[in-house]
C-alpha cells in the first residue's frame, strides 16, 4: 500500500530543523552563562545603550511577525486539506446504452462498515476520489490504545482493500491509510 504522504514528511523535516535550532541556541546560551564559551560576555547588556531602536526595525519586525502568522496559517490550511475531493463515478462502457452513476461514499460504505467490525476498532472513514484509472482511496481508522498497528494494516490490506478493488473492478487503488487513537477506552456490551 503505497503512502506517499509530502506534508507529514514536510513537517518531520521543518520540526526536526526548528529543534535543532532551538537546541544550538539554548546550549550556546548556556555554555556563555556556566562561562565554558566567552565568545560572550555574560555580564555584557543584551543590547547596547538604552536609546529606541532605529523606525525600520520596527517595520522589520512587523513584516517577519505578518509573514510569520502567514505561513502557519498556510501550514494549518495544508493539515486540513489531506483528504481527496469525493466524487460520483459513472461506470459505462458504452454511453449510448446508458450509464450508471455510483457515489464514491456509497462505494465505500461496504469497506468501512468490514473495517469497523474489526475487533480493535472504534470507527472507519473512507473517502474515494479520482477516475477510474488513477482513483485514490484515503482511509482514516480510530482505533483502540493497545491495537497491534502491523496486524490491523495486513488484516485491511489483504481483506478489505481487495473486495473493494474487486467491486470496483480496480486493477491499481492508491491507498493512504491513518490510524488515529481513541482517547479513552469505551467498555463494550456483549449483547
Amino acid at each position: 500500500m503505497p503512502s506517499l504522504n509530502r506534508p507529514a514528511r514536510l513537517n518531520r523535516s521543518l520540526l526536526t530543523l526548528f529543534g535543532l535550532l532551538l537546541i544550538a541556541a539554548g546550549s550556546l546560551t548556556l555554555a556563555t552563562h556556566f562561562r565554558a564559551l566567552t565568545v560572550i560576555d555574560p555580564d555584557a547588556p543584551l543590547v547596547p545603550g538604552t536609546a529606541a531602536p532605529p523606525t525600520w526595525a520596527y517595520y522589520a519586525t512587523v513584516a517577519g511577525a505578518i509573514l510569520a502568522g502567514l505561513l502557519a496559517l498556510r501550514w494549518l490550511l495544508v493539515q486540513l486539506a489531506h483528504k481527496p475531493k469525493s466524487r460520483t463515478w459513472r461506470l459505462e462502457s458504452d454511453p449510448d446504452t446508458g450509464r450508471t452513476e455510483l457515489p464514491a461514499a456509497v462505494a465505500v460504505a461496504p469497506l468501512t462498515e468490514e473495517i469497523r467490525g474489526y475487533p480493535s476498532v472504534h470507527d472507519a472513514h473512507a473517502t474515494l476520489a479520482g477516475e477510474r484509472d488513477n482513483a485514490a482511496l484515503a482511509l482514516v481508522v480510530t482505533a483502540e490504545q493497545d491495537t497491534n498497528i502491523t496486524v490491523l494494516r495486513k488484516e485491511i490490506t489483504t481483506t478489505a482493500l481487495p473486495r473493494l478493488r474487486q467491486a470496483l473492478d480496480l486493477d491499481n487503488l492508491s491507498t493512504t491509510l491513518e490510524v488515529r487513537f481513541a482517547s479513552a477506552t469505551p467498555t463494550r456490551s456483549l449483547q
